[in-house]
């Protein structure tokens, strides 16, 4: 299959799972029983709160609402992804279910835009290809959260009121001078972050976006003096009435949708399988699922993959006590689903999550025979979002085993609730800034002890320009230098050589 056909299938789940979501909202307030103005400002009410991890969007909004803050993020998404010029590609896929992942919990159409936009002045300015590069900007919506605390709480204080808006000049002028330097700042550190975890860790923005909003944060709050704010906790008796757990309602939601994958993806294969055990035994290691064996078989991928991690929540929910199916556990099944086109498939994500099974019965061991009792359980918030992003591990199990992949799971386990506080929950892809940290103490263990796989890597030759992007644009190529990514290459065939 080529690029073209390859293009119009992701265009299509884009607006497909867009459109689900906003048909969702009308069922949705049907099922709560709500109004249309009642959707509609608790839509409003999602857009002008602070959103810092992790803040439930089904108690902010309601259902209704947080499906339609997606479905409208989606679409627009969507709208870029057809109306830029170029192809649409896997790593185009991966920012669009990342931007609709976190629309139940920190991300609306409001702090959005800023985020969204301003990566388009860098793209511009040095002449580089908007469509290939739209993914970046998608990415950058990971600090979505700063621009809210900009704008409604961070110049007023103890003085905020949810429900109320009190905009100030220094915080419209902040959000807007923080917007413009991401637009510069995330396409520099991207790249570089590659490096640091050699392709390891799939969620490569979130190590990069940990590290940098770490330095914000900390200058924010405690250089120069300032409170950091508590999380904010906001219930609605709509909310309570379903135990805060929208449980039923989206096993319907994911079963119809991952469903409808399959289906489709069995259709546009030619009413065939074929293909699908060849994706499944893929390593995933700097692997373009959709290149090798096109988007019908990631299609059915997308279904399988997200069935077996719907399976596992509601395990891990069904026998131990904690969150139940609340906004963020909504949005990270879509989070799941970031790179079934770019390297996760049901084999390789398993070994990870036992390992998150497996940290969990530990403790609970000792804990017992010690006589104590166990403080946290593997259905609690943080770590259901943290086995979501810790699947981004799966290359490891692809190149060193099964072993491996269960010893991630269980060390990014043991970490995942501790790294929000760093950044003060104001990075969207704090687990894969969980990840990232796991991969960086995990990777040099194993290539000093598997030293042959760490050998096999250097006969590899990848196109790490297709998996990181920043391509120049059809420009006069005597007027720019052309953008070359091969000393990310030299940088870790350097790294691999030390």
């Amino acid at each position: 299959m080529n690029a073209k056909q390859n293009s119009r299938i992701i265009n299509g789940i884009a607006f497909g799972f867009s459109t689900a979501f906003l048909i969702s909202a009308g069922i949705a307030t049907l099922y709560t029983r709500k109004t249309i103005s009642a959707v509609l400002y608790g839509w409003y009410l999602i857009m002008i709160t602070p959103c810092p991890l992790v803040t439930d969007y089904f108690a902010v909004g309601g259902l209704s609402s947080a499906m339609l803050n997606a479905g409208a993020c989606g679409l627009l998404c969507a709208i870029l992804m057809v109306s830029l010029k170029g192809e649409s590609r896997a790593n185009t896929m991966a920012g669009y279910f990342l931007v609709v992942a976190h629309c139940f919990y920190g991300l609306n159409i409001l702090n959005m835009l800023p985020c969204l936009f301003t990566p388009f002045i860098y793209l511009k300015l040095k002449h580089l290809n908007f469509k290939s590069n739209l993914h970046v900007c998608m990415f950058t919506t990971s600090f979505a959260p700063f621009i809210s605390e900009f704008l409604f709480r961070y110049t007023i204080g103890n003085d905020f009121v949810f429900g109320q808006v009190q905009l100030t000049a220094k915080g419209v002028i902040l959000a807007i001078l923080f917007s413009l330097m991401l637009g510069f700042v995330v396409p520099a550190i991207l790249p570089g972050a590659h490096a640091w975890h050699k392709g390891y860790n799939l969620y490569n923005g979130g190590l990069a976006f940990g590290i940098f909003g770490f330095l914000v944060f900390n200058f924010m709050y405690r250089t120069m003096g300032i409170e950091v704010p508590t999380s904010l906790v906001v219930d609605t008796p709509v909310y309570e009435q379903f135990g805060h757990s929208f449980r039923f309602y989206g096993n319907c939601f994911y079963l119809t949708i991952f469903a409808i994958c399959i289906l489709s993806g069995y259709i546009l294969n030619g009413k065939s399988l074929h293909g699908l055990k060849h994706l499944f035994k893929d390593t995933g290691f700097r692997s373009d699922f959709a290149e090798k064996y096109g988007m019908p078989i990631c299609l059915m991928n997308i279904g399988f993959y997200g069935c077996i991690f719907l399976i596992y929540l509601n395990l891990a929910i069904q026998f131990s006590e904690g969150a139940g199916f609340t906004g963020p556990t909504f949005g990270i099944v879509l989070a799941a689903l970031t790179f079934t086109a770019m390297g996760q498939h049901p084999r390789n994500i398993l070994p990870i999550l036992l390992g998150y099974e497996c940290l969990y019965l530990f403790t609970l061991f000792f804990c017992h025979i010690n006589g104590r009792q166990l403080t946290w359980s593997i259905s609690m918030q943080g770590y259901l979002n943290g086995a979501a992003f810790a699947t981004g591990m799966s290359p490891i199990v692809g190149r060193y085993g099964t072993r491996a992949g269960i010893a991630c799971g269980f060390l990014c386990a043991s970490i995942c609730t501790a790294t929000s506080a760093l950044h003060g929950g104001f990075v969207l892809y704090n687990g894969g800034f969980t990840a990232g940290i796991t991969i960086l103490i995990v990777l040099p263990i194993l290539e000093h002890y598997v030293p042959a796989t760490r050998e096999e890597m250097k006969d590899q030759h990848v196109n790490m320009r297709d998996l990181i992007t920043l391509v120049q644009n059809n420009v006069d190529p005597n007027l720019i230098r052309p953008y070359d990514t091969s000393r990310y290459n030299e940088l870790g065939d350097d790294m691999d050589e030390q």
